[in-house]
């Protein structure tokens, strides 16, 4: 069976059982519905989004807010799929593999750029083997914390580190998830190394933090500011030069001290190589469409986050980008010596 077709199969049953949520009015203009992703009808069958993470984690969070609008504009119905598994790789490599007619479109964040350094055996290439369709938003990280762990402040908890790394556990969603990019930077930059405790996943990781089974951990603000607002979990700094809107109270890290350690989490969308170019544009546009969305603003923004710029969701600067990011990784993977087993 086709990878697309294996991907249409379960977008049929999980619609059927009522667990998508993501549903838009499917305009129908009488044409039976054909594979072929050139046809100026696109789409006339549902569009299935692979998230390469679980469910409920951040990037898992991004595609939903985006599929909605998305569908409207396009006038079909997208159903969400997470296909899991080796830091966002195995889902990647099926998308890679999919039939290129624009049915199957993949929602990928900083591990695209960030794989081919890491996995040695990689059964893809991020610039051969997708179409870029556009960026969506970059996402601050955030340090956190325990509630009741002992440093106070950013550069307390940079001393209390090094005084104590054989005893300080750091958690993160697995090797080459966001959380544990960022959490090689906060190593780097605060000159420690750390008992690294990886999880299957954001969700699994931020529950055992926000019950003390973990000291500490750097994630993604569309995933740690529900817990900071509830006061579950104790938050040092966010990883931008400026503070998070929602989160007026969270210092920067060169507020506290730590301003090697900038990154965000870039998301975009991706199609297999050789989907038709019209169809990529009509993609490209529907997310546009999205990203100007106010309730896709309003979103995002209680999370930490914002839309891209319209400028960027555009095929040619997500492209731009993840060029840049693949040498800028690169380098950092390799200084750190940070292989995927």
């Amino acid at each position: 069976m086709k990878t697309t077709s294996r991907y249409r199969a379960a977008a049929r049953i999980i619609a059927a059982m009522g667990v998508v949520s993501l549903v838009a009015a499917c305009a129908n203009n009488g044409t039976s519905a054909a594979g072929g992703g050139g046809d100026a009808a696109y789409p006339t069958e549902n569009i299935t989004f692979v998230v390469p993470f679980s469910a409920g984690g951040p990037t898992d969070t991004v595609t939903r807010m985006i599929a909605e609008p998305m569908a409207a504009k396009l006038g079909g119905r997208i159903v969400v799929q997470n296909v899991e598994g080796a830091g966002g790789t195995v889902g990647a490599g099926e998308v890679a593999r999919a039939e290129p007619d624009g049915y199957t479109v993949l929602m990928h964040h900083i591990g695209m750029s960030t794989a081919p350094a890491l996995y040695q055996n990689l059964d893809y290439k991020p610039l051969e083997d997708f179409e870029m369709v556009g960026l969506v938003t970059e996402v601050p990280m955030t340090v956190v914390a325990r509630k009741d762990f002992q440093p106070a402040t950013l550069q307390d908890l940079v001393a209390h580190v090094k005084a104590n790394a054989d005893k300080v556990t750091l958690a993160n969603a697995g090797i080459g998830a966001a959380s544990h990019l960022c959490g090689l930077l906060f190593q780097s930059a605060a000159g420690v190394k750390l008992q690294e405790v990886p999880y299957e996943g954001t969700g699994p990781a931020l529950t055992d933090l926000v019950g003390g089974q973990v000291d500490f951990m750097c994630d993604q603000t569309t995933n740690t500011s529900g817990q900071i607002s509830a006061g579950e979990v104790k938050a040092y700094a966010v990883t931008t030069p400026e503070r998070v809107k929602s989160l007026p109270d969270v210092p920067t890290t060169t507020e506290g001290g730590l301003p090697q350690l900038q990154v965000s989490v870039w998301h975009g969308l991706y199609v297999p190589k050789g989907t038709p170019q019209d169809v990529v544009t009509k993609l490209s546009e529907a997310l546009k469409v999205a990203l100007a969305d106010q309730q896709v603003i309003d979103q995002m923004a209680k999370l930490g986050t914002a839309p891209v710029a319209a400028g960027d969701a555009t095929p040619q600067a997500h492209r731009a980008k993840l060029e840049e990011q693949l040498g800028t990784w690169a380098k950092i993977l390799a200084d750190a010596g940070v292989k995927a087993s």
